[in-house]
């Protein structure tokens, strides 16, 4: 049985599969927090998982026989309990139906769990608790952003609007007056093209003034 199967067995039993896949992890998180800080985690009926420190020692190599020194290092160690080892011997049979009963826990020992659980179960509490409000503080001021965006770009639209409209206006405005303007002068142009035959018949009266006066003379 690996994890999913196990978080498969006890989900009806929890409400659900997500429900009892946060459990097992909550669980095995929390014995594993204490066992690397280097407390025992002693479940009773079923086991004890601790940490053991092993000196540097010598060992040989099982493929070329030669003797390698190994550091000192720490591994956990798991210990069944005397209820477990009864059921998996066969001196006690499993219940049919239900959970099996190892063994109770003794008075006292649930009132409060082990510092470094507790502390385990608060920081995650802590940490969900900062992320979500951290969301929420995100969105809240990315929201208001985005309508001042949005207020401005319109503005700036409107004017870019009203500026196209009054130059359209103001460009009508000159072709209507320069229309005008071209209009007005147009009869100015014909009045002086009658006045110039004016000029030629004084010219000619002239010319025959001079000549009546050289037959005069």
């Amino acid at each position: 049985m690996n994890k999913a199967q196990l978080v498969e067995a006890i989900a009806d039993k929890l409400g659900g599969r997500q429900q009892a896949a946060d459990a097992v992890d909550h669980v095995l998180d929390a014995i594993v927090r204490a066992v690397v800080a280097g407390e025992r985690v002693s479940v009773t009926g079923f086991g004890s998982f601790e940490k053991v420190d092993r000196p540097a020692r010598y060992a040989r190599n099982p493929q070329t026989g030669e003797r390698v020194r190994v550091k000192k290092t720490s591994v956990p160690r798991f210990r069944a309990g005397q209820g477990f080892k009864d059921l998996v011997s066969g001196s006690k049979k499993l219940p049919r139906g239900g959970e099996v009963s190892v063994k109770k826990a003794p008075k006292g020992s649930l009132s409060g769990a082990p510092p470094t659980i507790a502390k385990a179960v608060g920081k995650k509490a802590a940490t969900k608790k900062t992320t979500a409000a951290a969301k929420k503080a995100a969105a809240k001021k990315a929201t208001p952003a985005a309508k001042k965006t949005t207020a401005a770009a319109k503005k700036t639209t409107a004017k870019k609007t009203t500026g196209t409209k009054a130059a359209a206006k103001k460009t009508t405005t000159a072709k209507a007056a320069a229309k005008k303007t071209t209009a007005k002068k147009a009869p100015a142009k014909k009045v002086t093209a009658k006045k110039a035959p004016a000029k030629k018949s004084t010219a000619r009266k002239t010319t025959a003034k001079k000549a009546t006066a050289r037959k005069a003379s």
